[in-house]
């Protein structure tokens, strides 16, 4: 025993064993860690409806709000510790949501302490919980997706949501049958009984799950890029396509039948974006995709086409523009009132107030100078984070997700100029996703490949020696 133990105590420390970032990415059996939240955030955010809330409490709160607050709560919990598996160090994108929660917080103190009426108090109490729910959902994505094998697994599952989404648009555009007054469970409640299925130009125009088909058509203008992106690549993972195609169909779909001018100018910058990346054989079969979709369309609906068409052409007479811009004098004089920090959040709502059909006006209003130019802040920081993955990587599916990711946070950018998009639980839900998946996927490329796991200290002195 005694030349055992001697052994034991001479024999040299077992080398450090090599683990491949890359081997983290294997798929399989494994624990839920954080991109399973953020994919079940995806889910419960497009497959709820947006005005289905929990009953009995002081304010309205989605079931996607209540998993952005628990992601909140396990970013903060994870921040403590070392055992739940989330990315600490610096990153572009946590910075952009840090000084956008500033701003927000020093707009909530600010209309908190001076005197707001009861209503519009309530609203901000309401308005900084969100905050908190968006915030949390981006942090906990950026921080807590790690690798692009669990980045990939999140964004396929808002794939296959929006396709379900679509369908749920097809029925109500072709059936007229509302499949979301039966998408209810005990303990919720909808916050309106306002129809899912509106009509413009003797057309049809749906909203899905979302509150309105504005939003619906954003909403699928951001995924239908992700869809492209697992639909050209299949081939060269090795998988079959024919599922990413129908997905890019039944989102399509939903984008179409939302009739929606801000969908058109959604899916118009989607392609500038993609077509400065795609190679030349991409975009040919892009085009050609996209042209027999649309003849498929003209086909199966008559009129739509010539619907989508008079969105544009009769801009000039159009009543619902003319609305957009008659209450710019209005919007003025609230600005020149509370300049840097607004008149606070959520505190300009209808119909107490008059709408804006501009976030970017409704933020100057609501938050200032400072905080419009936080918010505006995100998605640029989101689009650069993608842009830069693009960049430095030199993997082609790695490169094409990081324009995919810009392309679809550019549709939000320009958006916010058509429509009140903070308004709007799924886009916002959405956005937030997005720009913390820019984030995930910038932090695994930046990481180095290789990294070498040392063994535990000992208290007897160095590693691998034993106590004497």
């Amino acid at each position: 025993m005694r030349d055992l133990a001697s052994t034991l105590r001479t024999a040299p420390a077992p080398a450090p064993t090599p683990v491949s970032v890359a081997s983290l990415d294997r798929p399989g059996l494994r624990r839920a860690d954080g991109a399973t939240l953020a994919a079940a955030f995806a889910v419960v955010l497009m497959l709820s409806p947006a005005r289905l809330v929990f009953r009995g409490l002081p304010f309205s709160l989605t079931p996607a709000d209540a998993v952005g607050l628990f992601a909140a709560l396990w970013w903060f919990c994870a921040q403590l510790t070392t055992t739940l598996g989330a990315a600490k160090g610096s990153n572009p994108v946590r910075t952009a949501l840090f000084l956008y929660s500033v701003a927000m917080l020093a707009t909530y103190g600010y209309s908190s302490a001076a005197y707001l009426p009861p209503d519009e108090l309530d609203m901000a109490d309401h308005s900084i919980v969100l905050v908190v729910a968006t915030v949390g959902i981006g942090l906990q994505a950026c921080d807590g997706i790690r690798g692009k094998a669990r980045l990939d697994f999140v964004l396929r599952c808002l794939v296959i949501s929006g396709a379900v989404v679509g369908v749920i648009a097809a029925l109500q555009f072709v059936l007229e049958f509302d499949l979301t007054k039966y998408l209810t469970f005990p303990g919720f409640r909808f916050t309106s009984d306002l129809p899912a299925i509106l009509e413009r130009n003797t057309l049809r125009r749906v909203a899905a799950t979302a509150g309105h088909p504005i939003e619906l058509g954003v909403v699928c203008a951001m995924i239908i890029p992700l869809a492209l992106h697992y639909a050209f690549g299949a081939r060269d993972r090795g998988e079959p396509s024919l599922r990413w195609w129908i997905c890019c169909g039944l989102i399509g779909t939903g984008l179409m039948f939302s009739v929606s001018r801000s969908a058109v100018l959604g899916i118009a910058v989607v392609g500038a974006v993609l077509v400065t990346g795609w190679p030349a054989r991409r975009r040919l079969w892009a085009a050609i995709g996209g042209a027999g979709f649309l003849v498929a369309m003209k086909v199966a609906v008559p009129g739509l086409m010539s619907v989508f068409l008079g969105l544009f052409t009769s801009l000039s007479s159009d009543s619902s523009i003319q609305y957009r811009t008659h209450d710019y004098a209005v919007a003025a004089t609230e600005i020149g009132n509370h300049f840097w920090v607004g008149r606070g959040l959520g505190t300009w709502y209808a119909p107490k107030h008059l709408i804006f059909d501009n976030q970017y006006i409704l933020s100057l209003v609501e938050t200032g100078v400072i905080g419009m130019a936080t918010f505006a802040g995100i998605f640029l920081t989101g689009i650069w984070a993608a842009l830069r993955v693009r960049r430095l990587s030199s993997d082609p599916a790695v490169r094409d997700l990081g324009l995919t990711l810009a392309a679809c946070l550019v549709v939000p950018l320009v958006g916010a100029a058509t429509f009140d998009l903070r308004s709007f639980a799924i886009v916002t839900g959405l956005s937030f996703l997005i720009i913390g998946s820019a984030g995930s996927l910038l932090r695994a490329t930046r990481q180095p490949r290789t990294r070498a796991v040392r063994p535990p200290e000992r208290p007897g002195g160095e590693a691998g020696r034993g106590v004497r």
